[in-house]
């Protein structure tokens, strides 16, 4: 595998991952599977970030959001620099999180 960057997403491999994420048929198999491809350590890490950036989407500011969820300012930031000025992954996903939850 190349080095981390923009060409990382084009590559083979990363484009297999994406297409295993979308074969997943419901939560139970999505749970198995990152029981399976990751450790506690990293499901917890990328759990935390989708609960700050639904905060932040929310309009709770930093000092709120530390009380709530146990990240560094540091972590919020790259969130919010992600919602900002990323392209659109986690608006996409918190939007149909949101319908879904209706």
């Amino acid at each position: 595998m190349q080095p981390a960057g923009k060409n990382l997403y084009e590559q083979p491999e990363v484009k297999n991952l994406c297409k295993a994420f979308l074969a997943l048929q419901s939560e139970e198999e999505c749970v198995l599977f990152l029981q399976d491809l990751m450790t506690i350590r990293e499901i917890q890490d990328m759990t935390q970030r989708l609960s700050v950036a639904q905060l932040l989407r929310e309009g709770l500011g930093y000092s709120q959001i530390m009380e709530r969820v146990s990240v560094s300012s540091a972590t919020i930031s790259r969130v919010n620099r992600c919602l900002s000025y990323g392209d659109g992954g986690y608006e996409t996903v918190l939007s149909r999180i949101q319908e879904d939850a209706k």
